[in-house]
């Protein structure tokens, strides 16, 4: 197998763990992917004859590239309209959503948006795709003192966004199905025993669609939202389960074409927070 060859073999072959590290880092699939196809064309111009790790290599590539691209994404978060969600992740699978749970549900996602980027950066390349403080020191131009003072910082502020209490498959199913029961019922009773007292609702429409564009707080707030809107409700919209970013939730279609995808937090039987992205930007990959 010739060189170049068996570099492009390298990179497929790692394609998917640098895609996961830069999804993380962005919230996004669409700058992932960019950022990937990047961090391929560096790869591809360097010499790769002298690399001798090429996992560690190119993470640290998709790392560098990230940190950049952070800089772009946080000037537009400060005119995003709305809450601002990470593009959904889904899965049909409850296996396979169980398994993203850990590390890309949506409240740890919105945690690692409140790090800093040196902070997100020592986090995910340490704790999550396991680097060495030295590599990750040598990444981000720190000492490796420094890089575990960033990671340990990092970990506090996420460790309250972990999952404490996943939910079962059959149990998220049959919640989420009660649930979107509810709401198209616009049975308010019904909404509100499924709800945690401090339940939050977030809705992402990036000003793009209709969507609420403060986060929706309380039980009592977020079942008469629901409620009312089932009882305006438009025919013919397409329920399909599904896990997203490992929280249990529903994909719906609608008539005009539009996508929207609705995931659930659940804890000790209710429901803490409702994620519901509408950005058509978001969704491409959903649509068709």
């Amino acid at each position: 197998m010739s060189g170049a060859a068996a570099g492009a073999e390298a990179f497929i072959a790692l394609r998917p763990r640098l895609r996961a590290l830069a999804y993380r880092f962005l919230g996004s699939v669409s700058d992932a992917e960019d950022v990937v196809q990047a961090a391929w064309l560096r790869w591809e111009g360097s010499d790769r004859g002298t690399v001798q790790d090429a996992e560690g290599y190119m993470l640290r590539i998709v790392a560098r590239l990230c940190l950049d691209e952070l800089k772009s994404a946080r000037r537009k978060r400060e005119t995003y309209i709305g809450p601002w969600l990470p593009d959904p992740v889904v899965e049909t699978d409850p296996l396979a959503g169980r398994a993203a749970a850990e590390d890309v549900s949506v409240a740890l996602m919105l945690a690692l948006e409140r790090l800093s980027p040196l902070e997100r950066a020592a986090f995910l390349l340490h704790d999550v795709f396991g680097a060495g403080f030295e590599e990750v020191a040598a990444t981000l131009g720190r000492t490796p003192a420094a890089v575990r003072q960033l990671a340990s910082r990092a970990r506090e502020h996420v460790q309250d966004a972990r999952p404490r209490f996943p939910v079962s498959p059959e149990e998220g199913q049959r919640i989420a199905g009660a649930f979107r029961e509810a709401v198209a019922s616009g049975d308010a009773a019904a909404l509100g025993r499924l709800l945690a007292e401090d339940a939050v609702l977030k809705a992402d429409g990036g000003g793009a669609v209709t969507a609420a564009t403060q986060p929706v707080i309380g039980r009592d707030r977020v079942a008469r939202f629901f409620a009312g809107l089932g009882r305006k409700a438009r025919v013919g919209h397409d329920h399909q389960p599904a896990w997203i970013n490992g929280l249990p939730g529903y994909v719906t279609r609608f008539e005009d074409g539009t996508v929207q995808t609705m995931a659930l937090e659940i804890e000790a039987g209710l429901i803490r927070a409702v994620y519901v992205v509408r950005n058509p930007a978001k969704l491409r990959g959903l649509m068709g």
